[in-house]
């Protein structure tokens, strides 16, 4: 079971701009404001921005399946006929990410936070 989809990341070119954008479209302040992410919370959405996005392979915005396993959640997808695209890494504070391609190409993100 999944606690659903509550983080999608979008890969920028231009992360001053992106999140120029942003901060108008949900009228709030970046709680995370680095160099290499820049991140939202709305409506208990966590919008994310990562200029290294294209380099790591995402072709759009990726939405983030949060998880209470994950890597069991990732052994399940790549059974299934999943591409790793990257695999678990703790990307601060515990908190873990990981990525996979299915069969048509869509990106889907497993997230992991430190409490689960």
């Amino acid at each position: 079971m999944t606690a659903g989809l509550q983080t999608i990341i979008y890969p920028v070119k231009d992360i001053a701009r992106a999140k120029a954008l942003f901060r108008a479209l949900l009228e709030v302040e970046p709680y995370a404001d680095e160099p290499y992410y820049v991140g939202f919370k709305d409506a208990g959405q966590d919008v994310g921005l990562d200029p290294n996005g294209h380099a790591k392979g995402m072709t759009g915005p990726v939405p983030y399946w949060h998880v209470s396993d994950i890597r069991a959640r990732l052994a399940s997808l790549l059974e299934a006929g999943a591409e790793l695209l990257q695999d678990v890494q703790d990307v601060g504070g515990g908190r873990l990410i990981a990525s996979v391609k299915d069969a048509d190409g869509n990106l889907v993100g497993l997230l992991q936070d430190a409490a689960a």
